[in-house]
Parts: C-alpha cells; sequence; structure tokens
C-alpha cells in the first residue's frame, strides 16, 4: 500500500508544495546562473530510472559547457576546476538538485530512492546482478539510504548494497528517518565532497 499509492501521493504534495515554496530561490539561481557563464541555466543528463528505463535528469548547470568532454571524470570531484563560481555556492547548498523536483512531477524519480546513475557507469543496466537490480524495482529519488550513510564518499559496491536494502525495507518509518536526517546533513553541509575546505 505505502510503496504503491501512498509514496507517491507523498511525492507530488511534497513536489508540488516544494516548487511553490522554492521559486524565489528558483528564479534567482536561474538569474545568477545566466550572468555567471555561457550556457543553459538547466544541465539533462540520461540516468537510468526503475527498471533500468533511460529518463533525463535535471539540473541547474554548476558546470562550465562542455564539461563532459573534459578528462576523463564521469562524475565530479572536491576542487573540480570545471565547476564555476555559481555552481560551487549552488552544489555546497545542493540547490542545484531542486530542478529535480520536476523529475517527481514527471513520475521519473520520487523523493527518496537511490541516486539514478549514468547509464553507462558504474555500469549499463544489464551488467548489474540480479541482487543489484532489486534497487531498480523503485524510482531513484533526489536522496536515499546510500545518501545519509556517506553519499559520495561511499565506493560503488557500498552504495548499491545500501539501495538493494533500501528497496527491500521502502516503509513510511524509514522515508521519514532519511527525509529529516537528509534535511539535517543539508544544514550542517556535511558528507558534501564537492565542498573545498579552507585550510
Amino acid at each position: 500500500m505505502y510503496k504503491k499509492y501512498i509514496k507517491r501521493f507523498l511525492d507530488l504534495f511534497l513536489s508540488v508544495a516544494g516548487i511553490i515554496i522554492v521559486s524565489p530561490v528558483l528564479l534567482i539561481t536561474a538569474m545568477t546562473i545566466k550572468i555567471d557563464s555561457k550556457g543553459p541555466i538547466i544541465f539533462k543528463q540520461k540516468r537510468l530510472g526503475q527498471y533500468g528505463k533511460e529518463f533525463y535528469i535535471y539540473k541547474f548547470r554548476t558546470m562550465c559547457v562542455g564539461a563532459e568532454n573534459m578528462g576523463s571524470k564521469q562524475y565530479s570531484y572536491k576542487a573540480d576546476p570545471r565547476i564555476t563560481r555559481v555552481g560551487r555556492v549552488l552544489r555546497a547548498t545542493s540547490i542545484d538538485e531542486l530542478p529535480q523536483l520536476v523529475n517527481i512531477l514527471k513520475s521519473d524519480m520520487s523523493l527518496i530512492g537511490f541516486r539514478p546513475p549514468l547509464t553507462y557507469h558504474p555500469y549499463k543496466f544489464d551488467e548489474y546482478t540480479e541482487e543489484q537490480k532489486e534497487m531498480f524495482k523503485l524510482k531513484p529519488g533526489i536522496t536515499g539510504w546510500a545518501q545519509i550513510h556517506g553519499r559520495k564518499g561511499l565506493n560503488w559496491s557500498d552504495r548499491i548494497s545500501m539501495n538493494v536494502w533500501y528497496a527491500k525495507n521502502v516503509s513510511f518509518k524509514v522515508d521519514i528517518i532519511i527525509f529529516f536526517t537528509t534535511v539535517w546533513k543539508v544544514l550542517l553541509n556535511k558528507d558534501n565532497v564537492n565542498v573545498e575546505k579552507t585550510v
């Protein structure tokens, strides 16, 4: 009941409410991105979603145009020179993730689930084991069990194992824990490897 109906209702309610509440932030962010650097305001990238279906994830652009063709890194890292000045602030505050509220409205994502991986990294969908594919039975999320237990500091094996655990244990109680822990970590800026530490 919760997984099939209540979770989707909460996703719709919270995403609509979220968009309304943060609309001034969305507008100001869009303006600053446009002023700061050339390129689109929104960054779109193909990711793997529920049952391995590909979809476009939306984020505020935090990198310079053509960043994916610069170097061999699929994902960003601390002190990544491809990140713009405004982008560093957006990543530090997680504001860059807010456009994914639209992904939730489109039913591509859920508020809570596994973070959708690239279509080719760490594996193509067919290369995941049957056990690992358990996580794909749910929709990917803006945050999840792995995110509150280390985020990008975890290696892929541990991340996937935590995603599988969540898929098998999803409940209202677990989602509440993830939601409020995420809010707390964002406010404290914990486990964010994209943030440079000053000496």
